[in-house]
């Protein structure tokens, strides 16, 4: 089918996750709860670390813009999805569900170069000790951290453009939200072009970004080996061990969308695993490092405290 015998489409219609009502009320009750924890669990990380001098330290520069990052990325999708779990119908205007793709693209690959980041800095941390504070001083974290963001936008807005550049046969898709690959099958002509474009951005903001964070957790167990102190040893051990967690959480759900088998089912484990990425990792992702970092956990307690105090 040409370009010139398309029709615009000017609405969406999402098929979501369940049709059964039951199902869909459930959810939402879940959904709710899992997005409430995730806002004022990363607000939190984020005031803390704003109020408490101790914490202007590189990591936790990078913890802040994370969890700034989740919450973005968690309200990019789930209000909606709460919205459509008690609607019958599902729609999203055309330019409702561009800004949406746009954003949680920006977001989702802003994370990726910012897990890379941080990788690097704890692995700074655990090889060169003595040399740490020189090397991650404030201008290189904030570069990193700005670095991060203008590649993640940079990249939402070359996908968003090479995708929403083809006009779709119909408006009927099998998601809960919008998704660059889900937009790709409603396209009645050739999109070998994007398709290319689309494992190249894989290549650039996935495999590279875990390939560094792979190779850091390698640097840092080499020098963990070498450790005497049993202290040093547990502590860097923690740390590695937090961004393997993460690598297996959100590279390695994104990777198996985009790189995974396809077969019949691939569309709803596709789903589940854009689910598992949308809604359960901004949640976890706070839990894994800020609970792993004493400075944070401190200041926890010291808040806490300052309001019972107050109460």
């Amino acid at each position: 089918m040409g370009r010139e015998k398309q029709t615009w489409v000017s609405e969406f219609i999402l098929l979501g996750l369940s049709s059964c009502w039951e199902t869909q009320v459930s959810l939402s009750v879940l959904f709710l709860a899992m997005y409430l924890m995730t806002v004022l669990g990363n607000f939190l990380i984020i005031l803390l670390i704003r109020l408490d001098s101790r914490l202007n330290t590189p990591v936790c520069i990078f913890l802040s813009v994370l969890s700034l990052v989740d919450i973005c990325s968690i309200n990019s999708t789930v209000p909606q999805m709460l919205i459509h779990f008690l609607s019958a119908q599902k729609p999203i205007p055309f330019y409702s569900w561009v800004l949406q793709l746009s954003i949680s693209l920006a977001v989702s690959s802003t994370e990726f170069f910012l897990l890379e980041a941080m990788a690097y800095d704890r692995c700074v941390a655990v090889c060169h000790p003595l040399h740490y504070a020189v090397i991650m001083h404030g201008g290189l974290c904030l570069g990193l951290a700005a670095g991060c963001l203008v590649a993640g936008f940079m990249n939402s807005l070359m996908e968003t453009i090479i995708t929403f550049r083809l006009l779709p046969c119909h408006g009927v898709i099998n998601h809960f939200a919008c998704a660059a690959l889900a937009v790709l099958r409603l396209v009645c002509v050739d999109i070998y072009f994007n398709k290319v474009m689309v494992m190249a951005s894989v290549f650039v903001v996935i495999m590279l970004p875990c390939s560094l964070v792979l190779f850091s957790c390698g640097r840092m167990v080499v020098a963990i080996l070498h450790i005497c102190s049993t202290q040093r040893r547990s502590t860097a051990s923690g740390t590695c061990a937090s961004h393997l967690t993460v690598v297996c959480i959100c590279f390695g759900a994104t990777i198996f969308t985009y790189l995974g088998p396809r077969s019949a089912s691939s569309v709803e484990e596709e789903k589940m695993v854009a689910l598992f990425y949308a809604v359960v990792a901004p949640v976890l992702n706070p839990l894994i490092y800020s609970l792993r970092n004493k400075e944070v956990m401190a200041a926890l307690y010291k808040f806490l405290e300052k309001f019972r105090d107050k109460g």
